[in-house]
C-alpha cells in the first residue's frame, strides 16, 4: 500500500496522461478516485479539466499534500488510453503493486505513435472513401487517396516541428484546396469540391465537438466550453485555409493571370 503523497503522485500521473491522450474528463475524474480508493486513501478532492488536474488528499491530516497539473491539449492516442485503463483496472484489483505499476506507467506513456508510412496509407484509404461518400467517381477517390497521404505527412511534420495546431490546419487545407484547383485546372476531369469534401476530413475536429457535448451533458461546463471552443477554431482554421485559396483563385483567373 502507497502513503499518501505517492499514490496521489502517482494517480494523477496516470490522469495525466489519460488527458492528454484523449481521454474524457470525467472518464479520468473517476479513474483518479477508483485509484486513489484503491490505493489507501481515506480523504481525497479531484477535479479534472480539459487542460488541467486539481487533486489532495489526506487534507485533515498532518500528511495532506496536493496537487495542481496543466495538461496541454494533446493528439488522440487510443492505444495510451486502452493501456492505461487495463493498468488502473489492475490496481483497482489489487493485481499491480505501486512499485510494478511506476514501471508500466512509464512503458505507457513512451508507447509510439503507429510508423508515418501506415499512418499516411490509413489517412490516403479514409479520404479517398470519404470522396466516394460524398459523391465522388472512381478517378476523385484516387486522386484524394494521393493527396491524402501527402497531407498526411504534412500534419507529421508539423508536428515534430512543434508547429501551432491552428497553423497546420490552415496550412493543410489550403494545400488540399490549392493541389485540387491545380489539377483541374490542368483539365483533370475531377469534381474538385467532392476531393477538397474528402480530402479535410482528417483535419475535422470531431472528437473536440462530441467531446464538448458530452461535458456539457455531464455538467461540466467549463470542459465543455474549452472543448467546443477548440472545435470551433479548428474549423474556423479549415474555411480559412480553404477559402483564402479559392478566393486567390478566382481573382487570378478574373484578373487574366491564368490561362
Amino acid at each position: 500500500m502507497a502513503d499518501g503523497k505517492e499514490a496521489l503522485t502517482f494517480a494523477v500521473e496516470l490522469g495525466d496522461a489519460l488527458l492528454q491522450s484523449g481521454g474524457e474528463v470525467y472518464r479520468v475524474e473517476d479513474t483518479i478516485r477508483h485509484l486513489l480508493n484503491a490505493l489507501g486513501v481515506q480523504e481525497f478532492d479531484v477535479y479534472v479539466l480539459s487542460n488541467g488536474i486539481f487533486a489532495s488528499a489526506n487534507e485533515s491530516r498532518e500528511d495532506g499534500c496536493s496537487m495542481i497539473r496543466h495538461v496541454p491539449l494533446g493528439e488522440t492516442h487510443f492505444g495510451k488510453i486502452a493501456a492505461l485503463n487495463q493498468l488502473s483496472r489492475e490496481i483497482c484489483e489489487q493485481a499491480c503493486a505501486i512499485e510494478e505499476a511506476w514501471e508500466r506507467l512509464s512503458q505507457c506513456k513512451a508507447m509510439p505513435s503507429r510508423e508515418p508510412e501506415t499512418q499516411k496509407l490509413c489517412c490516403g484509404v479514409g479520404c479517398a472513401c470519404f470522396c466516394a461518400l460524398f459523391g465522388g467517381r472512381a478517378l476523385d477517390a484516387g486522386v484524394t487517396f494521393f493527396l491524402g497521404c501527402l497531407l498526411q505527412g504534412l500534419i507529421i511534420r508539423n508536428r515534430q516541428k512543434g508547429s501551432s495546431k491552428f497553423l497546420t490546419n490552415i496550412t493543410g487545407s489550403a494545400f488540399l484546396t490549392a493541389s485540387s484547383l491545380l489539377l483541374l485546372h490542368l483539365r483533370l476531369p475531377i469534381l474538385q469540391d467532392k476531393i477538397v469534401i474528402g480530402g479535410i476530413v482528417p483535419l475535422l475536429p470531431g472528437i473536440a465537438l462530441t467531446t464538448s457535448i458530452r461535458d456539457l451533458f455531464n455538467g461540466d461546463y467549463l470542459s465543455g466550453a474549452i472543448h467546443l471552443l477548440d472545435a470551433l477554431l479548428t474549423a474556423m482554421c479549415i474555411a480559412i485555409g480553404v477559402g483564402c485559396v479559392i478566393i486567390l483563385y478566382q481573382q487570378l483567373a478574373r484578373g487574366g493571370m491564368m490561362p
